[in-house]
């Protein structure tokens, strides 16, 4: 069974400390995890999507950008790894300004403005 179809907008494969690796119809590739000293892995996922979701709520056009797309995955992975420092799912989910100041190596974090927590 394949996971391709020709409607595949965005393939996403989380990795956890790995990372993520993601496939559409036109590229794909990985993106690097955060090196963090995990406390408790709840909610890491949820925190990676939510991440994830935030920045393409607006802006689906990220999907078919290659360079965009990676950066809000970086975004995506620093909230995973973010909640991960943190005992429980929902205190350790963190802020918009915590997972850009993780982000401080991108070039530009301009697309990444809102989060939803």
């Amino acid at each position: 069974m394949s996971l391709r179809h020709p409607n595949l907008k965005l393939l996403l494969v989380t990795l956890g400390e790995k990372g993520c690796r993601y496939y559409t119809k036109d590229f794909h590739g990985s993106v690097e995890a955060f090196n963090v000293n995990a406390v408790d892995t709840t909610g890491a996922g949820d925190s990676f999507i939510c991440g994830f979701l935030s920045q393409i709520v607006d802006d689906q056009s990220i999907l078919e950008d290659e360079e965009r797309l990676r950066k809000v995955l970086r975004f995506s992975n620093a909230c995973g790894a973010i909640t991960t420092t943190k005992k429980g799912a929902i205190p350790a989910l963190p802020s918009d300004s915590e997972a850009l100041r993780r982000c401080n190596n991108l070039l530009s974090c301009s697309c990444l403005l809102l989060f939803c927590f």
